[in-house]
């Protein structure tokens, strides 16, 4: 259904960027230097629409499985139409007898992207409405331990977007719970069965996917910290033995150019743009308390390297606790006594400290930490390439050196100003769960995955900011 309605939208972005380009208002403005009757515009159009829709499948937007958020979606079609747009100027470089209106060109680009989100906004609308009734809902078999299953069957009941509904539940995995499950498909009672248990047997796990094969069921299952890691793999044959790579990441070769490049395009521009605002910052803060307006200390960076982290200031300079210039003595013994006090350290058993309301943060401080604005100016450290705009939590050295060995993944690539852990819209989130968040991230990054998390940051501060 799709396909048909983002072919629709492409060509009412055409035909809107035409009549607005030879409207009367358009053409007082910019007057018009070449003729191009309608009928014959509206012939290159379909064509390019079809174009368009080959970019979009290549691009994944008829993914079977679809998105799960419609940032992702629409960070998609932004990149697809952006791609599309490209390519036409490359075409128009060697061919001038196309047409040479810039202003229809850049007018399509610009209405085919709000067009086609519209219309999947729409579409996505539509679907919710349809599984809150019941229908299109996909009919899946819950299986694993009493807290797990509750808690996994609640939210999909909270999500109806997700469009599951859980049939029926299993506590234990044994003889007669693959019966049943076989009585169940064989009647078209399921659609997919979803494992919670990571501590079943191999035979169990086997026998579970054996069953979703035989009667073409969808299989899932929640990925433990060893299984996150391990969900890219790439398979070779060698002498009939199949040998599984674990690929660590795409942030490898051509992804770490592009990811790179996008770092230092998106911090110049936002550097620009919000300099008013740090610029005031700064002056409150030196009128807040005295101390300097920055807040220097040591961070991990890629690979465990060290480097020079910035912050606003938020705590009375003479109580900054850390490794690095702005660290004093006295602000680390009073960190050690917040650390051990269970009511304030939220992560006490941890190997970072979490401390509920500080008594070293200034009035100023709670301000700028609470809208993140604290945060701002990292993009100089994005900048100089300490970090991405994108990438797991920048952790201080001291913190690190606590990581048990399956944590330090987190430090195999660039951390980031935002991640998929920061707007994941809880803000009690443990370590491990970071982690487990972090190592996702890493072992599937892509471009679109970035630019959807840069989206959603400026709404996770809002979420986070009424939560208080």
């Amino acid at each position: 259904m799709l396909v048909p309605i983002d072919f629709i939208a492409l060509l009412l972005a055409a035909v809107s960027a035409y009549y607005i380009r030879f409207s009367d208002i358009t053409a007082e403005i910019r007057p018009i230097i070449f003729s191009l009757p309608f009928e014959q515009y509206i012939k290159i159009a379909m064509i390019v629409a079809f174009f368009w829709l080959t970019i979009f499948v290549l691009a994944g937007l008829y993914n079977i499985k679809g998105f799960k958020k419609i940032t992702g979606e629409i960070s998609r079609v932004i990149l697809a139409c952006s791609t599309g747009l490209v390519a036409i100027i490359i075409y128009m470089f060697f061919q001038r007898e196309l047409f040479s209106s810039r202003f229809i060109i850049l007018a399509t680009w610009v209405l085919a992207i709000v067009y086609v989100v519209i219309a999947r906004v729409f579409i996505r609308w539509l679907q919710r409405n349809l599984y809150a009734k019941g229908i299109g809902t996909h009919k899946a078999v819950l299986i694993g331990s009493e807290e797990t299953t509750n808690r996994l069957s609640a939210l999909m009941h909270q999500s109806k977007k997700l469009g599951i509904e859980i049939s029926k539940r299993f506590k234990e995995i044994n003889n007669k719970t693959f019966a049943e499950l076989k009585e169940l498909a064989q009647k078209r009672k399921i659609d997919e069965i979803i494992l919670a248990d990571a501590n079943i047997s191999k035979s169990e796990m086997l026998e579970l996917y054996d069953i979703s094969d035989e009667f073409h069921l969808t299989f899932k299952y929640a990925a433990d910290l060893l299984g996150a890691k391990v969900l890219k793999t790439e398979v070779m044959e060698i002498g009939g033995i199949p040998i599984v790579e674990v690929l660590k990441t795409p942030l490898d070769g051509w992804g770490k150019i592009v990811k790179r490049i996008f770092d230092i395009i998106a911090s110049i521009i936002l550097i620009v743009l919000l300099s008013p605002v740090m610029f005031a910052v700064a002056i409150i803060i030196k009128l807040d308390s005295h101390g300097p307006i920055l807040y220097l200390d040591y961070r991990s960076g890629q690979y465990g390297k060290k480097f020079i982290f910035y912050k606003f200031r938020s705590m009375l300079a003479h109580l900054c606790d850390g490794e690095g210039p702005s660290a004093t003595e006295e602000g680390n013994k009073i960190l050690e006594q917040l650390e051990q006090n269970e009511s304030l350290n939220t992560r006490k058993d941890d190997p970072l400290h979490k401390i509920k309301d500080d008594p070293r943060v200034t009035r100023m401080g709670k301000f700028i930490r609470r809208w993140s604005v604290d945060e701002l100016p990292q993009l100089f450290n994005v900048l100089k390439g300490d970090i991405s705009m994108v990438g797991p939590r920048p952790h201080m050295t001291l913190e690190t050196a606590r990581y048990e060995r399956r944590h330090k993944k987190v430090l195999s690539i660039k951390p980031g100003i935002t991640g998929l852990a920061q707007i994941s819209g809880r803000s009690d989130l443990s370590f491990e769960e970071e982690v487990k968040l972090d190592t996702y991230y890493i072992e599937n990054w892509s471009f679109s995955r970035d630019f959807a998390i840069l989206l959603r940051t400026p709404l996770a501060v809002l979420r986070r900011r009424k939560a208080e």
